[in-house]
């Protein structure tokens, strides 16, 4: 019978298939490609210093074909441009050095006919003789010239100041010097079109004439802002309309230096004013600088648009929050201008082009994402202040919330902080409610632009710039090639939780820097974050059983769930009661939130965290019974025994895995507490053992757990020999090697396949390890020999039975307990030889090995093998 698929399995088998012959069709497509252009002939190219008259026609009668020698001359290399405008820009900077050497110099042993003449002759002919070299070609000597005009006119304007008005104020003479040449160029530069130089100068020479007027004037800053901003309107309008490249990157450079500086003026009045009157007259130089910038949006490139529509939104900010934030407390100042950011956002409504709305939005973008900035550090210092209370534990509660949290901030200049955080939460939140009427309203923002259509011939032709169309009923292209396609952008889900997400983070933050604003009681906050870590599992678990646990609102519920239990639990260490109250009611939370939860991965988190808070109650335990440290540890491995039987409840549930590391975690923390007590040591691996072995009796976990209960049980046994300083550990060990071996071959016989190290591993190391640790500290020979001897004797057996435990444990044993008796003689060995001659011998052992290094490694693999084949 033929086998019909499911139809979602034929589904994947069909897109696989699909997508094998769409990756074969592009590179044939490629290929064809690369055939065309191999195929088509070069273009032809006509002979450089081709001369017919000189050389008379070629043989073959069809004058000038550049096949034929007849009659080409070779064309001679003229001199790159890059020499000449090198000649032409020394020449010019020589001649200008040269009038300003005689400017300074010798102005003064002229009379003054003369050095009218001179002025007037070589200033007239240096802007005369552009034109007349224009009319020759010689655009790059006109350019010269015209930079050495440039110069001597500057020299001339310093030659009026210094001789005809010497008592005039510079500033002002300045001011109108700067204007007239800004006239005079401009008009020089239109009349000469051809020249790029006169023009970009002129526009320079406009910037100074309002500054350096009001500065002449003694003008208060508030007037200079004023003469930047026109400054700035100018140069835009120039930008906009200017004739030539270098006439707009001039302007916009200019434009873009004095409008910054103009805002920087308006907002350093508007945030230093006395109140809110002395506000407005800053305010409306900063509304003035909107209106031009968003004037110049509206109009200028997509880019430019931007740009504008962002500077034109922070202005009007600074402009309009500023008159409230004059009349309030450094703490609330940040809340008006927050207020004017968000109300930016009805630029959707306005009409604005689409670039220069979306850069209105970007600024009030930036205008909250700095209220926030300024409202995070105080979040931080509440979650992580707890962090003191760990240097004394249980010291006594604290009368109030600040108290507890042993931080410098000032509270009081805080105080609008959880307002900011929930005000922006809130917009946030309602965003996520009503996403598709945000959608709605928003949707002449986020149009794309049009994408050309490739034309017919490169499409036939298969070129790599051409675009591939989907075919009728296709929802999307099916090739997207480089450079061509679309800018990937998040889509509306991703956006639409990503706002739920913050709405839901800053919601909680504001509630916690509320409770510390407010100074509430430490009951209060503690009981209060409490139940905001019980809410936010009631979140992550809703979201994560409706089928969306990988939204952006469960996955932000459930980080700040694990945070806030965190930081609730550091809280709570004030307090005894506290303490047990706030873990207890952890433990119990995070567990029903791990059986409520349908989703893996948060259920393996919330049980996990179920786990760690229960460690943490067992050792509260001890430090109210007044235990030491090593009297604890037995206490805590409570709960390690809990995920034993937990996770043999929950055999092979992905999550019984986590819970049983985690369990195995907080065993190692009580083997650290017993650490400084020796027996109370052995009995902590004991118990540690006694639970690897309860969890070795699942097939599942048996490779790994049966392994380590042997080794705990090996290692508790040596510290209690240790403890109770025995010098003959074989009378305690043996008695138990000698039953292990019995069981390990009663297990042999009934299982051959058994591996030797479960059948003798366990046996063996009960006594060889302990023997040759003491024999390591042995003066008398007769251990060393005994144990030499038994080590001997277990490796031929492990040689001659092909058993790699008995092999692997006699052959280590063996070396280690010779190269003990070893160990003097090599020492006086090594003091006796000279000292060079140790490193010749390694130097000489490396050389060998590196020579025969391929040979010891087959006899290395060989070795690997052969233990691979024992059993």
């Amino acid at each position: 019978m033929e086998h019909v698929p499911p139809p979602a399995e034929e589904l994947a088998r069909l897109d696989r298939e699909l997508a094998e012959l769409d990756a074969r069709r592009a590179q044939l497509l490629t290929r064809r490609a690369w055939l065309l252009a191999a195929l088509r002939p070069p273009a032809p190219t006509a002979a450089p210093g081709w001369n017919p008259s000189a050389w008379g026609a070629p043989p073959s009668g069809r004058p000038g074909a550049p096949a034929q020698p007849w009659g080409y001359v070779p064309k001679q290399p003229a001199a790159p441009r890059s020499a000449q405008n090198v000649l032409l820009t020394l020449g010019g900077l020589l001649l200008a050095v040269a009038a300003v050497a005689f400017t300074l110099v010798s102005w003064g042993s002229m009379g003054i006919g003369g050095r009218s003449a001179v002025l007037a002759a070589v200033t007239l002919g240096a802007l005369i003789a552009p034109a007349v070299l224009l009319r020759r070609g010689l655009a790059a000597t006109a350019e010269a010239l015209a930079a050495l005009a440039l110069v001597l006119t500057l020299l001339d304007v310093y030659a009026v100041h210094a001789v005809a008005a010497p008592d005039t104020d510079g500033l002002g003479f300045t001011a109108v010097a700067s204007a007239v040449l800004a006239v005079l160029w401009t008009a020089y530069g239109l009349a000469l079109g051809k020249l790029r130089l006169p023009l970009p100068a002129a526009v320079v020479l406009a910037q100074w004439p309002l500054l350096f007027w009001a500065w002449a004037a003694g003008a208060p800053a508030l007037v200079v802002g004023w003469a930047l901003l026109a400054t700035a309107v100018l140069d835009g309008v120039i930008a906009l309309w200017g004739k030539g490249p270098g006439v707009r990157v001039t302007a916009c450079v200019g434009g873009s230096a004095m409008g910054f500086s103009a805002l920087m003026v308006g907002l350093a009045l508007s945030t230093t004013a006395s109140g809110p009157l002395g506000a407005a007259a800053p305010g409306a130089l900063l509304l003035a600088a909107a209106a031009a910038a968003l004037a110049g949006a509206w109009r200028a490139p997509k880019g430019f648009a931007r740009t504008g529509g962002v500077v034109a939104g922070l202005a009007a900010v600074a402009a309009v929050g500023g008159v409230p934030a004059a009349a309030l407390s450094d703490g609330w100042r940040v809340l008006a201008y927050l207020l004017c950011g968000l109300a930016l956002t009805g630029v959707v409504r306005a009409g604005l082009p689409r670039d220069a709305a979306r850069g209105v939005l970007a600024a009030s973008g930036a205008v909250v994402a700095g209220a926030l900035v300024w409202a995070l550090p105080s979040l931080a210092a509440v979650l992580l202040g707890p962090v003191t209370l760990l240097s004394d534990v249980w010291a006594g509660s604290p009368e109030g919330f600040r108290s507890a949290l042993g931080s410098t901030l000032p509270w009081s200049e805080l105080a609008a902080a959880p307002v900011v955080l929930a005000l922006v939460a809130g917009l946030l939140g309602s965003a996520y409610r009503w996403w598709p009427s945000v959608v709605r309203i928003a949707a002449p923002l986020g149009a794309r632009e049009e994408t050309p259509k490739p034309d017919a011939a490169s499409s036939a032709a298969g070129t790599p710039g051409a675009a591939w169309t989907a075919p009728p009923g296709a929802g999307a292209p099916w090739y997207t090639v480089a450079g061509a396609g679309a800018r990937g952008r998040p889509s509306g889900a991703a956006l639409r939780g990503a706002a739920g997400a913050g709405a839901l983070a800053l919601g909680w933050g504001a509630l916690l820097l509320a409770g510390v604003v407010l100074d509430v009681p430490y009951a209060v906050a503690v009981a209060g974050e409490t139940a905001l870590v019980g809410g936010l599992l009631a979140l992550a678990v809703r979201g994560a059983g409706s089928g969306r646990g990988a939204s952006a609102v469960p996955v932000t519920a459930l980080v700040g769930a694990v945070s806030g239990a965190v930081s609730v639990g550091l809280l709570s260490l004030a307090s005894e009661g506290a303490a047990y109250a706030v873990f207890g009611a952890l433990t119990v939370l995070f567990a029903g939130a791990a059986v409520r939860v349908g989703a893996e991965v948060p259920r393996a988190v919330f049980a996990v965290a179920s786990v760690v808070w229960g460690t943490v109650l067992t050792g509260f335990a001890g430090r109210s019974l007044d235990l030491d440290p090593h009297e604890a540890a037995p206490l805590v491995l409570l709960v390690p025994a809990l995920t034993v039987l937990l996770g043999a409840r929950l055999r092979r549930n992905p999550v019984a895995l986590p819970v049983e590391l985690t369990g195995a975690l907080g065993a190692l923390v009580a083997v650290g507490l017993a650490v400084s007590d020796a027996p109370f040591l052995a009995l902590v691996l004991a118990l540690c053992g006694v639970l690897a072995a309860g969890t070795a009796v699942r097939p599942e976990r048996r490779p790994v757990a049966g392994y380590l209960a042997a080794a705990l049980f090996v290692l508790a046994a040596w510290v209690r020999l240790a403890a109770s300083e025995v010098s003959f550990p074989e009378a305690y060990t043996l008695p138990v090697t000698v039953p292990a071996l019995v069981v390990g071959v009663l297990r042999r016989r009934g299982d051959p396949e058994a591996s030797s190290w479960t059948a003798y591993g366990p046996g063996l190391a009960a006594t060889l390890l302990p023997s040759l640790a003491v024999a390591w500290t042995d003066t008398d020979w007769l251990r060393p020999l005994l144990l030499g001897v038994a080590a001997l004797v277990i490796t031929l057996l492990g040689a001659r039975h092909r058993l790699q435990a008995l092999l692997v444990l006699g052959g280590v044993v063996l070396a280690l307990d010779g190269l003990h008796e070893l160990a003097p003689y090599v020492a006086q060995v090594a003091g006796a030889l000279p000292r060079w001659l140790p490193p010749a011998l390694a130097g000489l052992l490396l050389l060998v090995v590196g020579a025969t290094y391929e040979q010891r490694l087959r006899d290395a693999r060989r070795l690997k093998d052969a233990l691979g084949r024992m059993r």
